[in-house]
């Protein structure tokens, strides 16, 4: 199918600090052309490793970054940028996979920066170095969705605490308003099951944690991936071990192609509690031949 590429702006956009009125959404008003007037760019102040973050507010596939340097003075301050794509927010989410590393602008030009796909939630533009100012014109990212598998999904858990059902795992984004996460009760060894409906490999798993309270309750949390419906799941092979997510955050765990129908979270040990505010699965669909197909046309041909 053909993908149709587009402009994925947010009003979600940060920066480490910023200089008077030279704030953050300023980089992606949407005009290329109007963006310097009244200086219309962001910027930072004179800083440490100065840092611009855009939240999609879904994971992309970005295959391409466009920046707009001013054009009025001190284009060179751009020179050295780099651009990150990814799902983490640790390191203000400067340790996500870089895209390009930007040699340089001409004052008031635009240059484009491939990315090849790499996916992310989050776009970071990052000037590494001491005393450093980090001024954007303009910013446009362009891709598409990533197909997220859990949506097709059904989810359970092994008890629920109140109305905090399985589902709200995996409601794409809306999970933390109204207590809208999934929660077990404390019990021993709690986990929460989604049933992709077929067998996947899976490259990736996306896990927000809650963010009013409790964040520590995910640590140790088992990613397990399978076929097997033993012991509720959880005898299947680990994916990876979460070790903390800070509260209301997003990381990302690579599975490496790991095959499976089933994806299971458990924390193993006693009086423990399984809170799940997003679980998105990304991977590629297994195409199996139907033998009885094959041994109908084979055996036909021979009468």
């Amino acid at each position: 199918a053909q993908i149709t590429c587009f402009t994925i702006i947010s009003s979600t956009v940060a920066l480490k600090s910023y200089s008077n009125y030279w704030i953050a959404e300023k980089a992606i008003d949407g005009n290329r052309g109007l963006q310097q007037l009244h200086t219309g760019c962001s910027s930072t102040l004179n800083e440490n490793n100065p840092w611009w973050r855009l939240d999609l507010r879904d994971v992309y596939r970005v295959s391409e970054v466009v920046i707009t340097n001013r054009k009025d003075c001190c284009a060179e301050q751009i020179n050295g940028a780099e651009i990150h794509i990814g799902n983490s927010l640790e390191n203000n989410g400067t340790n996500n996979p870089i895209c390009a590393v930007i040699p340089d602008i001409p004052a008031g030009e635009s240059n484009n920066y491939s990315c090849d796909g790499l996916d992310g939630r989050y776009m970071i533009i990052h000037i590494p170095g001491d005393w450093k100012i980090l001024t954007l014109c303009e910013v446009e990212v362009y891709g598409y969705l990533a197909e997220n598998l859990a949506v097709a999904g059904a989810a359970i858990q092994s008890s629920t605490s109140a109305d905090w059902f399985a589902e709200k795992a995996i409601d794409r984004g809306l999970q933390q308003l109204y207590t809208g996460c999934s929660s077990t009760l404390n019990e021993t060894n709690p986990w929460w099951r989604l049933d992709l409906r077929h067998i996947y490999r899976v490259n990736k798993v996306v896990i927000t944690n809650r963010k009013d309270c409790c964040a520590e309750r995910l640590n140790g949390t088992e990613i397990c991936i399978g076929n097997s419906l033993e012991n509720n799941g959880t005898n299947n092979p680990i994916c990876a071990v979460i070790p903390a997510i800070p509260a209301g955050e997003s990381y990302s765990y690579s599975c490496d192609g790991m095959e499976g129908r089933y994806l299971n979270l458990i924390v193993p040990g006693d009086m423990k509690t399984l809170t799940l505010c997003e679980v998105k699965v990304y991977g590629e669909g297994i195409h199996q031949l139907n033998w009885f197909i094959i041994y109908n046309v084979f055996t036909s041909s021979n009468f």
